[in-house]
This record gives C-alpha cells, structure tokens and sequence, in this order.
C-alpha cells in the first residue's frame, strides 16, 4: 500500500526529477535550436557565393550528403574533416590552412570544387557515382 502512496518527501524527489528533466531539455533544444541556426547561416553564406540556386541546391545535398554541413565533423577512418570532409593533402590544394573557422571551410570547399568539377553539380554527379569527390 505504502508502495504507492506519495510522501512529502517522494513528492519532492519526483518534483526534483522533473525539473531536471525540464532543465536537461531546455539545455538540450537550446542547443539543438544553436546548431540549427549556425547550420543555416553557414548554408545562407555558402548560398550567397552562387549566381544559381541550382547550383547552391547541388552543393546542399553535397554537403549534407559528407557532413551534415557540421563544421567539426570527423571521419573516424581518414583525415576527413569539416563541413567538406576534406583530407588533410586536400586543404594543401586551396591556399587555406586546415581550420575548425566554418566560413573558411566553405571558402575552400568552394574552391576545390571550383578547380576540380568547375561546378557544384558537377561535384555532386561525381559523389552519387562514387560515394566521394
């Protein structure tokens, strides 16, 4: 009987449980509600470089695709780091220095892939027919 019956005391502890609870989500969908507005304002300055939403659109999926645009993303088999999952030889290729800087990141992702596809769609046909770029 004593089992389910709520004492002061069990009241409290519950009411404790609760509020951590609270606090945890809170934290949590303020964390969650940061990283998805980090996530558009990178995607809203890569956009920003395009002449064609097309194109953006490409590099979207592309992305989204190596790193969910997640600026510390990293492959636990390889080098691969950062929103363009470059390889350490392949920051060497655009003039920019391995960085955690997101904006930097993208700089030089749209470099690589402006040297080596010369378009973002081009970059992403590559990436559904072999799984990289």
């Amino acid at each position: 009987m004593h089992a389910h019956t709520r004492t002061p005391r069990r009241a409290l502890h519950l009411l404790t449980a609760a509020g951590a609870m609270t606090v945890a989500l809170t934290a949590t969908g303020e964390s969650v509600a940061h990283a998805a507005s980090a996530k558009q304002a990178y995607k809203d300055y890569a956009a920003s470089q395009f002449r064609s939403a097309a194109q953006f659109d490409c590099l979207d999926l592309l992305w989204e695709a190596e790193s969910n645009w997640n600026p510390t993303a990293q492959n636990p088999t390889s080098t691969a780091y950062g929103i363009a999952q470059f390889l350490d030889a392949t920051w060497a290729t655009t003039g920019i220095a391995k960085t955690s800087d997101p904006y930097l990141q993208i700089d030089a992702g749209l470099i690589y892939i402006d040297e080596r596809y010369d378009t973002a769609c081009n970059a992403w046909a590559f990436h559904q027919a072999n799984n990289w770029y």
